[in-house]
């Protein structure tokens, strides 16, 4: 019989030097470089991991990472510390500015072939391939004359499943128009909606690490890249390989989409800057 006065792990305070051991060891396999501003946030997940695996120190818990075969506690390390904040039409701006002015661009150099391919990566919970596709849906005229394949990919596999179930709170679909949420999903108990089947099974779900290039060199032919709020945890190291991971899953003339406050100029020179109305994007040159 189990003793009921038996107290649950202490908490464990990293220092300084383990906090540093473990942000390096993130890193390396992830590209996120956390900074000492995140440090309780950190300190947090990671010691709720070492209470999942009954370890008690740093030393301890990276042992069973690094030696652990199947790598199911180092994914379950990576979802417990990315960060995901998303909802639907976020930044409906940039949604408008590849329906009026890149689609048409595109569509006009591609001539003959009548495949349109969208990559959302990190696509987190799916609010933004989802919101892609309620877009081409229901604002450009030619959605019913292409073959339109969408790729919403992320490290957390957490997120992911949460992506293919594809059942939101009240706070993703706020910016939602009446008629879209009518539309497209099903309400369910307690104020969440579920998206449509047809849509569910519109988007690809795949589990990808953008620094890991044996996984990226597959992602290749892409006319439209959105990529936001994904650079601003990464340095320039992590940002340069990123960058180039996606100009290379890119068509020529293919453009991708990073959120507001991000810039691929200050990475790499291989794009072209692009001004729509209210928006830039970046350009694979023709």
């Amino acid at each position: 019989m189990r003793n009921s006065s038996v107290s649950a792990p202490q908490a464990v305070t990293l220092s300084d030097m383990e906090f540093e051991t473990f942000r390096e060891f993130f890193y390396r396999h992830t590209g996120i470089l956390y900074e000492e501003s995140k440090r309780y946030y950190v300190d947090k997940r990671l010691i709720e991991r070492f209470h999942a695996t009954d370890t008690r120190s740093l030393r301890e818990y990276l042992n069973i990472v690094r030696l652990q075969p199947s790598e199911t506690e180092m994914q379950a390390l990576i979802n417990a510390l990315t960060i995901n904040e998303t909802y639907f039409y976020r930044d409906e701006v940039q949604f408008e500015s590849l329906v009026q002015s890149a689609l048409p661009e595109i569509m006009a150099n591609r001539r003959r072939e009548k495949v349109l391919r969208v990559w959302s990566s990190p696509c987190s919970s799916g609010e933004e391939p989802y919101s892609l596709a309620i877009q081409l849906l229901e604002r450009w005229p030619a959605v019913d004359d292409y073959d339109i394949e969408i790729y919403g990919t992320d490290i957390d596999t957490h997120m992911l499943a949460a992506a293919r179930r594809g059942i939101y709170s009240v706070r993703s679909i706020q910016y939602l128009p009446v008629s879209v949420l009518r539309k497209y999903f099903t309400r369910l108990s307690e104020g969440r909606h579920q998206i449509c089947d047809e849509l569910r099974s519109s988007v690809t779900f795949e589990r990808i690490n953008i620094m890991d290039v044996r996984q990226t060199r597959t992602y290749r032919d892409f006319d439209v890249i959105f990529s936001r709020n994904m650079l601003i945890y990464f340095d320039d190291k992590s940002r340069r390989i990123a960058a180039d991971a996606f100009y290379d899953a890119l068509r020529p003339g293919g453009f991708i989409w990073l959120a507001p406050s991000e810039s691929m100029s200050r990475i790499t020179p291989l794009f072209k800057v692009r001004s729509f109305p209210g928006a830039n994007a970046f350009q694979k040159p023709l």
